[in-house]
C-alpha cells in the first residue's frame, strides 16, 4: 500500500512539474514575441539587419533564472517564436535555418558556461565575474554563432558576420546585465532611502533628456555631443554600481537606435550596413568601460564592508581579551599603542606613546637580547615575526607578552614601519607551568614506582625463584632412585623456573635501568641496543660520534634512554624496517640523538591533529628538560627522530625537578 501511494505521489508531482514547465514555456514565448515585435518597430529594415537582437539575450537570461529541467520546453517554445517572427518579417526560409542553427550554438555555450563558472545567477559586481561573463557569454558565444548566421544575411559574408556578432554582443552587454541586476538587487534597491531613489530618478530623467537631444532632437547632430553623456554615465557607475551603469547604457542604446532608424543623429551619414556597424561599435565601446568601472566600484564597496567587519571583529577581540595594537616608526623610534595597553603594562607614565629603546629597557634582561634580534632579522622577503618575552612592570611584577608583527620597508630595503599586536599571555604561561609541574610530578612518580617495582622483582621474586631452583636441584640429588620420567619433569620445572627468573630480570631492567647510574649513558645505550637486537631479531647499530661528558644530569640520561626505548619499539610495531640506527653525539654544551630507520614512514602531523602516545610522551619528557624534538618522515621514505638537549637548560630543569622530588 505504501508503495502504491509513493508511486501515485510521484506521478502527481511529475504531472505538476510538466504542467508548470509548459505554462512557463508559454509565458516565456509570449514575452519573447512581444519584445521582438516591439524591437522590430524600431527598425526601418528589420528583415536581417538588427543593430541589437534581443531574442537570444532574453532567452539565456530566462534560462539562468529557471530550473534546468525546464530548459528543453522553454528553448523549443523560444525557437518557435524566433521562426514565427522571422517569417512574419519576410525572412527567407534558408536564412531562418541558419539563424536557428546559430542561436542553438550560442544559447548552449552561454547557458552552460554560466552554469559551470557561476554558482547560480551570475552577478557582474566584480572584475573576475565580469571577465568570465564577457569572455564566454558576450564574446565566445556570439562569435561562434556569427559564423553561422552570417550565411543568412545577404551581401558580403564578413560584413554580415560583423553585424551579427555585434548585435549579439550589444544585447549581452546591455539587456542581460540590466535584467540580472534588477532581479538580483531589486529587493535591496527598494530598501534604499528615499533620497537614493530620488537621485536615481534624477539621473534617469537627465540622461533621457540629454540622450534625446543628442540623438534625436537636433537632426544630424554633431559627434561632439556624444561626450556630454560621459558625466552621467560616470555618475551612474560611481553612485549606483553595476545596476546603474547597465540601466543607463540601456537608455543610451534605446535612444541611439531609435534615432538612427528614423534618420537622426551622427550614425545616419553612410549606408545601411556602415551606419549599423558604426552604431554598434559606439554602443559596445560605451558599455564596456562603464561596466568595468561599475564592477571596480562594487569591488571597492565590498572590500570596505569586509574591512569594516574585520575591524569590528578585531575591536571586539581586543576588548574581550587582554591585548593591544601598536605601530612603531623605525625612523623616529616612536611607538603608538591602543588604549588597552594601560591595563596590561600598568606603567606610571602614558603607555600609549613612548620610544622603542624605552620599551626594550623594560623587557626582562634574560629575554632582551632575543627580543631585540627579532627586528634586526626582518627583511623584505621575511617581514613577519613572532616573539614571546617577559616584561617588568613598575610594581615589580613580571608578565608574559606574545607579540606578532609585520615590518614594512622602503624602496631601498630599509625598515620603515612595524605594526602588530601584543597579547598578555601571563595566565596561559602560569597554566602551562602548572601543567608542566603536574606532568613533572607524574613522570617522577612513574619513575619512582617503576624503581620500586623493579626492586621488588629483583630483591624479592628473583631471590625466591633462585631459592626454588636450588631446592629443585637438592631434591633431585636427595631423591633416591628417581624414575626417568620424574627426573625429566624435574628438569622441565627447573628450566621453566630459570626462564621465569630471566624474564623477571629483563622486566626489572626495563622498568628501571639501574645500569644508567653505574655504567653511564653511552654504555647503557650500547648494551640496550644489543639486547633489543637479540630479543626482536632486528639489527640495531649504535654510533657514538663524540665523547659525551660524564657529568650529565640524571633526568637527561633517563630521558634519552626512554626516547630510544620508545623509538625502537615504534620501529618494531609500525615501521617494518629491516634495521635501525641510534646515533648519539655531544657538541659543546648540548647532546644530540638521532634514531632512524628505512621503513614505511608516516605523516608526522596527522590531519586530525592527534599524535600517538609515544610521540606525546617523548615531547613531554623533552619539555621537562628543555629539549627539542623534530621528526622527519614521509610515507615509504623511512623516519628520523632527532633530539637536541641543551645541558645548561637541562641543569636548571633538573634543579626544579629535585625540588619537586623533595616536595613529593
Amino acid at each position: 500500500m505504501q508503495t502504491v501511494r509513493s508511486r501515485l505521489s510521484w506521478n502527481i508531482a511529475k504531472q505538476n512539474s510538466t504542467f508548470h514547465a509548459v505554462i512557463l514555456a508559454c509565458l516565456v514565448a509570449t514575452l519573447l514575441y512581444l519584445v521582438i515585435r516591439l524591437a522590430g518597430i524600431l527598425l526601418s529594415h528589420p528583415q536581417m539587419v538588427w543593430p541589437l537582437w534581443p531574442g537570444c539575450a532574453l532567452l539565456v537570461t530566462v534560462l539562468w533564472l529557471v530550473p534546468q529541467r525546464t530548459w528543453p520546453s522553454i528553448i523549443l517554445a523560444a525557437f518557435a517564436v524566433f521562426v514565427l517572427c522571422d517569417l512574419q518579417a519576410g525572412v527567407p526560409l534558408s536564412s531562418v535555418a541558419w539563424f536557428i542553427l546559430a542561436d542553438s550554438v550560442q544559447i548552449l555555450i552561454a547557458a552552460f558556461s554560466v552554469r559551470y563558472f557561476f554558482a547560480g545567477v551570475p552577478r557582474l559586481n566584480s572584475i573576475v565575474s565580469l571577465r568570465k561573463y564577457a569572455f564566454f557569454v558576450a564574446i565566445l558565444a556570439p562569435e561562434a554563432a556569427a559564423f553561422l548566421s552570417a550565411f543568412g544575411i545577404p551581401g558580403e559574408y564578413w560584413t554580415g558576420w560583423k553585424i551579427a556578432f555585434l548585435s549579439e554582443v550589444l544585447a549581452f552587454f546591455t539587456l542581460t546585465p540590466t535584467i540580472l541586476g534588477w532581479v538580483s538587487d531589486g529587493a535591496a534597491w527598494a530598501r534604499k532611502p528615499r533620497a537614493y531613489h530620488v537621485e536615481f530618478a534624477v539621473l534617469v530623467t537627465a540622461l533621457t533628456v540629454l540622450g534625446y537631444i543628442t540623438f534625436t532632437a537636433s537632426g544630424s547632430s554633431s559627434p561632439a555631443l556624444l561626450y556630454s553623456l560621459v558625466p552621467f554615465l560616470l555618475w551612474a557607475a560611481l553612485r549606483f554600481g553595476s545596476l546603474g551603469a547597465s540601466t543607463s547604457v540601456c537608455i543610451v542604446a534605446f535612444l541611439s537606435i531609435w534615432a538612427a532608424v528614423h534618420g537622426h543623429g551622427p550614425f545616419t551619414k553612410d549606408g545601411l550596413f556602415d551606419s549599423v556597424f558604426s552604431l554598434q561599435v559606439f554602443l559596445v565601446f560605451t558599455a564596456t568601460p562603464f561596466m568595468v568601472l561599475a564592477a571596480l566600484v562594487e569591488e571597492r564597496k565590498q572590500t570596505q564592508v569586509a574591512l569594516q567587519e574585520s575591524e569590528e571583529r578585531l575591536r571586539l577581540a581586543i576588548q574581550t581579551g587582554r591585548m593591544y595594537v601598536f605601530e612603531r616608526d623605525a625612523v623616529t623610534d616612536a611607538i603608538v599603542r591602543s588604549g588597552r595597553c594601560a591595563d596590561i603594562l600598568n606603567w606610571m607614565d602614558d603607555p600609549t606613546r613612548d620610544r622603542g629603546r624605552q620599551f626594550l629597557a623594560r623587557v626582562h634582561p634574560d629575554d632582551r637580547e632575543a627580543y631585540a634580534a627579532t627586528e634586526t632579522g626582518l627583511t623584505p622577503e621575511n617581514p613577519i615575526y613572532q616573539a614571546s618575552y617577559r616584561m617588568l612592570r613598575p610594581d615589580g611584577s613580571v608578565i608574559w607578552l606574545e607579540e606578532s608583527g609585520h615590518g614594512f620597508f622602503d624602496g631601498k630595503g630599509g625598515l620603515r614601519q612595524t605594526i602588530g599586536m601584543v597579547a598578555d599571555a601571563t595566565e596561559r604561561k602560569l597554566a602551562e607551568e602548572a601543567i608542566s609541574g603536574v606532568s613533572r610530578r607524574l613522570i617522577v612518580a612513574q619513575e619512582q614506582e617503576r624503581a620500586r617495582i623493579a626492586r621488588e622483582l629483583h630483591d624479592d621474586l628473583s631471590q625466591r625463584l633462585a631459592l626454588l631452583q636450588i631446592g629443585i636441584e637438592q631434591f633431585k640429588q636427595d631423591m633416591p632412585g628417581p624414575s626417568s620420567r620424574a627426573r625429566q619433569q624435574l628438569d622441565d620445572i627447573a628450566k621453566a623456573s630459570a626462564e621465569v627468573l630471566s624474564s623477571i630480570h629483563d622486566l626489572s631492567h626495563q622498568l628501571h635501568p639501574s645500569r644508567l647510574d653505574i655504567l653511564g649513558l653511552v654504555t647503557s645505550l650500547r648494551g640496550f641496543c644489543r639486547e633489543f637486537s637479540q630479543r626482536h631479531k632486528l639489527p640495531v647499530l649504535f654510533v657514538n660520534h663524540n665523547d659525551i661528558q660524564k657529568e650529565i644530569p640524571k633526568d637527561v640520561t633517563l630521558c634519552l634512554y626512554r626516547i630510544v626505548e620508545e623509538a625502537l619499539q615504534n620501529v618494531v610495531k609500525h615501521s617494518g624496517a629491516e634495521d635501525a640506527t641510534v646515533e648519539l653525539s655531544g657538541h659543546g654544551n648540548q647532546i644530540d640523538l638521532c634514531v632512524s630507520d628505512s621503513g614505511t614512514g608516516f605523516i608526522p602531523e596527522p590531519t586530525n591533529g592527534e599524535a600517538g602516545l609515544g610521540l606525546i610522551s617523548m615531547r613531554e619528557r623533552l619539555r621537562l628538560v628543555g629539549g627539542h624534538l623534530s621528526i622527519e618522515s614521509k610515507p615509504s621514505h623511512g623516519t628520523r627522530i632527532r633530539v637536541r638537549i641543551p645541558l645548561s637548560t637541562a641543569g636548571q630543569k633538573a634543579n626544579k625537578q629535585e625540588q619537586y622530588k623533595g616536595n613529593a
